[in-house]
């Protein structure tokens, strides 16, 4: 009887909470593995790879970028600099203010950097396409949760960004629209962090949103 089971079991969130955690620690352990060997401390390495996705920025983004406080991402911002893997350059637009870039030595080091541990890499491409597809739209769902208790900053993904149109199409396998390319998508098509996102206002995230979540569409496996 599943009762029986309901009675003995920890609460579902908690499980799925320890399964997380298991993955975390991995993630943890693999940076250190990889990052250390080169002196770096994780979150070194983060603001690294942060500069190379997203060119120059300000001490206050890259924080708010890596959700950590402004004296740990200059901490991590000065020991770069003594590496010389990062500078700081005056911004056109306000000449009190500095933003950090990469150094040629920088942008080399963040290439040579692997974002996902090659080991999970492996493990989530053994998965069924359509599970990997179901994971990413779940993993989308818990970071716009994050983002609405403002554990972390809005994130450039698909679902709050105004070219997104969520279930515009009859098509099982590919129901979104993306009106940047004018081309429909399916949920494996979904992006945490694309270079075209532009922020859709309150309304029409909030709108898409529901729309997204409401989804009668199921996707098909290998489509």
């Amino acid at each position: 009887m599943s009762e029986t089971f309901d009675a003995i079991s920890e609460p579902l969130p908690r499980r799925v909470q320890a399964g997380l955690s298991k993955i975390a620690m991995v993630m943890r352990h693999e940076a250190w593995a990889q990052d250390g060997t080169r002196g770096l401390t994780p979150t070194q390495a983060q603001v690294l790879a942060l500069l190379q996705a997203r060119g120059a920025m300000r001490l206050s983004a890259i924080a708010a970028e890596l959700a950590v406080k402004q004296p740990t991402a200059s901490d991590a911002v000065t020991a770069l600099t003594r590496k010389g893997l990062v500078e700081k350059q005056s911004v056109p637009d306000d000449g009190r203010a500095r933003s950090i870039r990469l150094t040629e030595a920088g942008a080399a080091a963040a290439a040579g950097r692997t974002e996902w541990p090659d080991l999970l890499r492996t493990v989530v491409a053994d998965l069924p396409e359509a599970e990997q597809a179901a994971l990413l739209k779940t993993l989308t769902r818990m970071i716009r949760n994050l983002q609405q208790q403002g554990a972390i900053p809005v994130q450039r993904m698909c679902v709050n960004c105004r070219y997104f149109r969520p279930n515009a199409h009859a098509e099982a396998h590919t129901p979104h629209h993306c009106a940047y390319v004018d081309a429909p998508f399916g949920d494996r098509h979904l992006r945490l962090d694309c270079p075209e996102h532009a922020e859709a206002d309150a309304a029409l995230a909030s709108a898409n949103w529901q729309r997204f979540t409401t989804s009668p569409h199921t996707q098909e496996p290998g489509s």
